[in-house]
């Protein structure tokens, strides 16, 4: 939409109103963009739903942000700012906000495109508070005076700018008085919704045979269909609806998401196996390899399922393609993990008298037995690679669908297909 030259864009942002045992941002945005609306010729243009570094310190489960787009008229731009501030202030008094309190709620607007960095900052590392605080001078905040973590997910989430390959997330809220109780709404009729509408994906994890849809919190949202395109999901969400026995919802939106983009890795990397892998407790497996000319740990969780068992038939010298994030710690927690199983994996020389192994007798002559001095054509023995067990998709594993973080791009949609430097 070309805007109209009285109309201003206006971006908004809001992060950390919720807490583990009550809350939604999204329910929380939701509530906010219904009175913006209700303002003479104001259009939200898009919903924006982020995800961010999975690693950071003060996060929700699927540390997500919320922002919008909206047209405003000039004149209505004090107006805008006035139902913001009212907002905020009542917000504040709903939340259940003490000095234990993990809560940190930001209200960030401004009539200016923020800086792209600042998502992809908050996307592929920690963000500094005060740097990122600072950054935003000139910009209006909403939050508490002596805590505002929430602008970081808040300006991150208004930063962002979306690409083609976008996805799009309908999030469902419940009614008030159902919030609480066990949502009714059943793998198989989740597994029906997917085969009717095939642009709909990662609603269901067919290797547990459960949906995945609806949160197991006591939150206020029934659930979430993620797809590629708006009317997708609103379709799925409509016939989901029309089911008997799936609980009605109160009301929904769709926003656009930076979900299964993988923009949280910077590209595969190649490495060389330098030890065997380790099993520690709760069956998580580690081990070294040499890429890009750095030592690293790669780790590999129980609930990575095939990452993990692959993980553990590696063995020095097996080539290998990897992705994943680099932790606090330094390792590298993968997410899908590839080996190049056209190439033998060398076991050794031949063995001759007595279990010793045959030696060269020099460049281009052949294996001697030091013993016998039986001589043999030079060679090597080698094994191929036993990968029963551990389903690749063109040559790569990755975890089920329940255990994959919100940013990682599902093999389905493609395999990596650039290199990157971690």
């Amino acid at each position: 939409m070309t805007a109209h030259a009285d109309l201003h864009r206006v971006w908004i942002g809001l992060d950390d109103t919720d807490s583990p045992h009550s809350g939604c941002t999204t329910a929380t945005f939701d509530d906010l963009l219904k009175e913006i609306s209700k303002i003479e010729n104001v259009e939200i243009i898009e919903r924006r739903l982020v995800r961010l570094w999975p690693f950071a310190e003060r996060r929700t489960r699927g540390n997500g942000a919320l922002a919008c787009v909206i047209e405003c008229p000039k004149k209505s731009l004090m107006f805008l700012e006035e139902l913001l501030s009212n907002f905020f202030k009542q917000l504040l008094t709903e939340l259940e906000i003490d000095e234990n309190s993990l809560t940190s709620p930001a209200l960030i607007f401004s009539s200016k495109k923020l800086d792209e960095n600042f998502y992809w900052e908050a996307v592929r590392q920690k963000v500094d508070l005060d740097i990122r605080r600072k950054s935003l001078s000139g910009v209006k905040i909403l939050s508490l005076e002596n805590s505002d973590w929430g602008l970081i997910g808040a300006s991150s989430a208004m930063a962002w700018v979306p690409s083609e390959n976008s996805t799009w997330e309908l999030i469902a809220w419940r009614f008030p008085d159902n919030i609480g109780t066990k949502r009714n709404i059943t793998s198989s009729v989740v597994k029906k919704m997917e085969t009717l509408h095939p642009e709909t994906f990662v609603n269901r994890d067919p290797t547990a045979d459960k949906g995945l849809i609806a949160p197991r919190t006591p939150c206020p949202v029934l659930y979430g269909i993620r797809g590629s395109k708006p009317q997708a999901v609103l379709m799925a969400h409509e016939w989901i609806q029309a089911q008997s026995g799936v609980e009605k919802c109160e009301r929904f939106a769709i926003h656009r998401t930076n979900q299964l983009s993988d923009d949280h890795i910077l590209g595969f990397s190649r490495a060389t196996v330098l030890t065997k892998s380790i099993e520690t407790k709760g069956a998580h497996s580690s081990l070294q390899v040499l890429s890009n000319g750095k030592n690293l740990t790669l780790v590999a969780f129980k609930e990575g399922g095939d990452v993990n068992r692959l993980l553990r038939k590696l063995m020095p010298g097996d080539r290998i393609d990897w992705l994943g994030m680099k932790s606090p710690d330094g390792s590298i927690h993968l997410e899908r993990l590839s080996i190049n199983s056209s190439l033998p994996r060398i076991t050794g020389r031949p063995i001759c008298c007595n279990g010793k192994t045959m030696r060269s007798a020099g460049s281009n002559q052949p294996l001697r037995c030091l013993i016998c001095e039986n001589v043999v054509e030079k060679y090597w023995l080698y094994e191929e690679i036993n990968l029963d067990g551990i389903e690749l998709i063109n040559g790569w594993a990755e975890p089920s669908p329940s255990q994959r973080r919100h940013l990682s791009k599902p093999l389905s949609l493609g395999v990596p297909l650039s290199s990157g430097d971690i």
